[in-house]
């Protein structure tokens, strides 16, 4: 048992116990280091200003992560290595070919949101990115500049990318250093510290964390805290005592099991999207509208489940695929079908003490279709108005088998249009069915209006969304051109 966390702020070993179990990354690297190129912005996870770049040893592997530090907490940082933009000048003081790309490109004005866009940028060309502008906007959406319409940006990390690859840079000499030194930070030791700010503990083990959970059933357990961490910064709460969930190894698991995919419930979805996108491959488009990079990148999959958001985007898709919850409370485990996590807005079907283990998504069937659609005001690294997720099986006959059309933002929890499935099984996939499902939907739920839309438009667009799908899977020869109801007074708003 350790009392301290330690971790590297570029070349210097760091070793930390006086600290709160609230304090962030960026408060720590600006008001305790001096280091005041990682900037506040929004203090949400939003802008991208505070992004910074932290590197950690997996599986033999290093991992190059961007990640917003306004909302990791320092404790976070255990057995990893941290760079900010202070740290990217080689040793002949030359700037690094990001920086430099940067300049030549004139891809900062201001110059407020330019240390994160060049974290960003950093981990993008570490982890393999390539010169394609599309995953380029991916790979910098969690970043927003109100200067330079983006395009010099894009511009320099073309140019920096092709320097990189021809002549390497500073990260590619360090690399085996970086390993060594990481290498030594992995004892394997649970985490403990207790002083007048509060109490922070990082379990080894979901053993340790069970029986940890369970002597202190008042503590937060926090996960990648892309969630938690707006309780501090905008509700400026307190915790006397966190729970790390990330640093429980064996939670980290991520398989594919006997009829399944099995997600451990400390994997992100940065390390998650690659088996999804092979499982779920017609909802690929959708995972990775979650959020952003950086939140990605902290962001657990099953942590999107635990804080039971009624918008949460995660949810809705693993419903329709049939999901099971695995959950512990000490040293007794039951599993959960996921839909029937979610009792009513802010209840789930969790008893104190218990926690989310992983979730099993079933392979799905030969016979059936699936597609996911996220809708709402921005493309990129915005909250959903609404979230559809539909699985749909038809036999050999073209007959409906299973119907599963799930929804978030449509009701208190996300949850099922059972009527809408009811008016589809038994019947063929045809204009009958759809038109049948269109009329159901409306019985389902009852919206309600707030600043992401009202309850017309949700209404209006499930059944829209509905028709999308149909168009999208329908047999051929059973789609007609349809108007989409409401249409006109959409394009008009």
């Amino acid at each position: 048992m350790r009392h301290h966390i330690r971790f590297y702020l570029g070349q210097t070993l760091h070793e930390v116990s006086d600290l709160s179990p609230t304090h962030t990354v960026l408060d720590w690297l600006r008001d305790q280091k001096g280091l005041t190129g990682t900037k506040e912005g929004c203090n949400e996870g939003d802008c991208g200003a505070c992004t910074v770049m932290v590197v950690r040893l997996e599986n033999g592997q290093l991992t190059w992560r961007s990640v917003n530090a306004c909302i990791q907490f320092l404790w976070m940082l255990d057995g990893a290595q941290l760079f900010t933009v202070e740290h990217l000048q080689n040793p002949d003081g030359s700037l690094h070919p990001v920086q430099q790309a940067m300049v030549d490109m004139h891809g900062s004005q201001c110059g407020f949101c330019t240390p994160g866009f060049v974290m960003s940028m950093v981990a993008y060309v570490q982890n393999g990115g390539g010169d394609d502008p599309k995953a380029i906007n991916t790979a910098l959406a969690g970043n927003l500049c109100r200067c330079t319409g983006y395009a010099p940006i894009i511009r320099a990390m073309q140019q920096a990318r092709r320097i990189m690859v021809q002549q390497g840079n500073r990260f590619d000499v360090e690399k085996q250093d970086i390993i060594l030194r990481l290498s030594a930070l992995q004892d394997g030791s649970s985490v403990d510290i207790q002083n007048t700010h509060g109490r922070i503990t990082l379990p080894a083990n979901s053993d340790v964390l069970a029986a940890v959970y369970q002597e202190n059933p008042k503590a937060t357990l926090v996960a990648g805290a892309t969630d938690v961490g707006l309780w501090i910064t905008k509700h400026l709460r307190d915790l006397p005592h966190v729970i790390a969930v990330r640093s429980a190894k064996d939670l980290h698991k991520l398989e594919q099991r006997d009829g399944g995919l099995w997600i451990g419930a400390a994997v992100t979805y940065t390390q998650a999207l690659p088996a999804l996108a092979t499982h779920l491959p017609d909802a690929l488009e959708t995972i990775k509208r979650i959020g952003s990079t950086q939140v990605r990148n902290a962001a657990t999959v099953c942590g999107n489940i635990g804080n039971a958001s009624p918008i949460g985007d995660g949810p809705p898709l693993f419903i329709a695929a049939g999901a099971v919850l695995h959950l512990r409370q000490g040293d007794t485990r039951r599993q959960l079908s996921l839909e029937n996590y979610f009792v009513e807005y802010g209840k789930q079907d969790r008893q104190p003490t218990e926690f989310i283990e992983g979730i099993f998504i079933p392979d799905q069937s030969a016979q059936t279709v699936m597609r996911a659609y996220k809708v709402s005001k921005r493309f990129d690294q915005d909250i959903s108005a609404i979230m559809a997720a539909f699985a749909v099986s038809i036999n050999a006959d073209g007959e409906i088998t299973e119907a599963r059309l799930v929804f978030g933002g449509m009701a208190g929890i996300p949850c099922r249009a059972k009527m809408a499935e009811k008016a589809l099984v038994g019947q063929k996939w045809d204009m009958a069915a759809l038109e049948a499902a269109r009329k159901a939907i409306q019985d389902d739920f009852t919206p309600l209006t707030d600043m992401r839309g009202s309850a017309w438009y949700r209404s209006t667009v499930s059944a829209n969304l509905l028709t999308r799908f149909f168009e999208e899977t329908a047999p051929q020869g059973s789609a007609q051109p349809i108007c989409l109801e409401g249409w006109r007074e959409i394009s008009h708003a």
